[in-house]
This record gives C-alpha cells, structure tokens and sequence, in this order.
C-alpha cells in the first residue's frame, strides 16, 4: 500500500472514530436519561441498590442499579445503531437492517455485560474501585455514585465497541451481500477474433 493510500485510510479511520464518538456522545445522554427516570421513579438514586431478586442457588441479587444500566443500554444500542449504520459507516446501501443490527446488538451485549462488573464495583462499598465519599455520594444528582458509574462505565466499553463494530458489524455483514455484478455484453461468434477482440460489425451493401 503505497504512502497516500496509508494516509488516506488512517484519515478515514479517524473521522469514523470522530463520527462513532459523536454517536457515543449521543447514546450517552440517551443513556443517562433512561438512567435519571429510572431512579426519579424508584425516589431517587439512594434506592438504586434495593434487591429486585435474588437469584436461585447463588448468594448474588439483581438490584435495581443493574436493571438500569441493562434498560439504559438497550435503548441507547437502539438510537446508536441507527445513527452509525446511516452516517458513522454508511451501510446502510450494503446490508439489510436486521442483518446488521443482530451483531452490533451483540456486540453492545458483550460490552453491557463486562460493564455490569465494572459499575457493581464502583458502587459496592467492599471493592477496591468503589467511588469514595466524600466527592461520590447521594445526596446530589452531580456527585452520584450511581450516576458517575454509569458514565465512567460507558467511556471505558466505547473504544472497544467502535473497533469490533468497525471490523466486524459494518464490514463482514455487507461483505455477505456483494454489489451486483455489470453484465458483460453478449457479442456474437462471428463477431469475435481469435484473441477475444471484438470485430466491427460489417456494414450492409447496398446496391444502386
């Protein structure tokens, strides 16, 4: 690949990543207003860890600060999928909508479910992460540990979902739906030299 192809390439991958953060940015506030409503109508981020049910067999719950974040995830995948499969990568000419949405609805999952561990252990007071009082703590919106988890936890997974998106989403998808082919002009036998080449057709005479 020659020099100018290199920089060419690098300088569309930046403006992907450029586009892919905007879209980010977006899926965050989205993100977070799912969050906020979700707490307003549990009466407040202090209740984000009531235990909605323990599950069978082990010693772990699921709180209610966990149902958040897996709400806030789905509608933000939703909003984000759109935005980058329309404008980040363009493929939407290349590739049905369902095709394309099962991976990145996947691959979303995959970061959903390590950042379930990441924001448990911001907001578990026995992990060693756990956001410290006094600048984390409940009695306000700006400096809730709830809320300030689920914004680190959603920069941290961002990279990664832009890079296997990237590779794998937008890219393996259209490449099981190829353009169709032109098809080549059918010429006649007689028209055709023996090397392949096209003849000129012969022109009528005419008589007088």
């Amino acid at each position: 690949m020659t020099p100018a192809r290199l920089s060419h390439r690098h300088r569309q991958n930046l403006k992907q990543f450029l586009r892919f953060g905007v879209v980010g940015a977006s899926g965050v506030l989205v993100n977070m207003a799912v969050a906020v409503l979700m707490n307003k109508a549990n009466g407040g981020t202090r209740n984000a860890q009531d235990i909605i049910w323990d599950i069978p067999g082990s010693q772990f719950n699921l709180r209610f600060s966990i149902l958040v974040w897996i709400a806030g995830f789905l509608v933000a995948n939703l909003t984000n999928f759109q935005l980058n499969r329309s404008w980040t990568f363009g493929s939407s000419r290349h590739a049905s909508w369902v095709s394309e949405f099962w991976p990145f609805l996947l691959v979303g999952s995959v970061s959903a479910f390590v950042g379930i561990f990441a924001k448990v252990a911001m907001t578990n007071p026995t992990s060693a992460l756990y956001l410290p009082e006094p600048w984390f703590h409940e009695d306000s919106g700006l400096r809730s540990r709830e809320y300030w988890s689920q914004l680190v936890t959603i920069v941290l997974t961002t990279p990664v979902n832009f890079v296997v998106n990237k590779l794998w989403t937008f890219r393996a998808v259209r490449g099981h739906h190829p353009p169709v082919p032109l098809v080549a002009p059918v010429v006649a036998p007689e028209l055709v030299d023996e090397d392949g080449t096209p003849l000129e057709e012969p022109q009528e005479r005419t008589g007088r």
